[in-house]
């Protein structure tokens, strides 16, 4: 991980932003702009971008740009996520982006042109580094005859401050049937009446540093386990 003095400068760039403006980089009246660096089984680490919007009937292209302003990607507007909300749906356009060679830290910003030709623009800071893996999970893999209520841990993260595990069920067509809260430890006790008896489930553990930093956005670096199986006991 980068040393500490890095982090109070930031730290520090982060509350003198908020001193003279009160408006978040990441939010424009089009949406909300994150990025992270995700470190993910069996492929480099790559750039994870949301845009999220209620006007996405509206937007004509998104365009990603590095810390020098030179366009990196267009958003692939076809890969979103749907959200319902009280405010309407609101759909989350998410893009895997390759790291470009020589990409540096900095602000990364994203430039939403709207169908009427109106523009809004919205930034990220990003520290390029990653995120280890969890490890040292128990049940280790391929355990068999679990108890139903049987704790999942893993080592700590370095770097990690949340966790958050998906579950998921192979015979149930292999859902993923539980996301659970973020976690600021690295243990987790299934719900009561999730794991079946006889089941055979699937886990894996998301790590991230942050949660809605005020300059890194959600979170800067996120890292997914492996997926690791189980069953459960008659």
């Amino acid at each position: 991980m980068k040393n500490l003095f890095l982090f109070l400068i930031l730290f520090l760039t982060s509350l003198s932003s908020l001193a003279t403006s009160k408006k978040d980089p990441h939010y424009n009246d089009a949406g909300f702009f994150d990025i992270h660096i995700c470190n993910w089984p069996d492929r480099p680490p790559f750039f994870l971008t949301l845009f999220s919007t209620y006007k996405y009937d509206e937007v004509e292209k998104i365009t990603l740009s590095n810390p020098q302003g030179k366009p990196i990607a267009n958003l692939n507007l076809e890969k979103f996520r749907v959200t319902q909300t009280k405010k309407g749906e609101k759909r989350a356009f998410l893009n895997h982006i390759e790291i470009p060679q020589g990409s540096t830290d900095g602000w990364y910003e994203v430039e939403t042109k709207f169908k009427n030709g109106n523009i809004f623009k919205a930034k990220d800071y990003v520290i390029l580094d990653t995120l280890p893996k969890a490890s040292g999970r128990m049940p280790s893999n391929d355990a068999e005859q679990i108890s139903a209520s049987k704790e999942l841990s893993w080592k700590a993260v370095p770097g990690a401050n949340f966790y958050q595990v998906f579950i998921r069920d192979f015979w149930n067509d292999e859902k993923i049937i539980y996301t659970s809260p973020l976690l600021d430890k690295p243990e987790l006790t299934p719900p009561k009446g999730l794991l079946k008896a006889g089941g055979w489930y699937g886990w894996r553990v998301h790590a991230r540093d942050t949660n809605e930093h005020v300059l890194l956005g959600d979170f800067n670096h996120g890292s997914l386990s492996s997926e690791f199986k189980f069953t459960v006991a008659e």
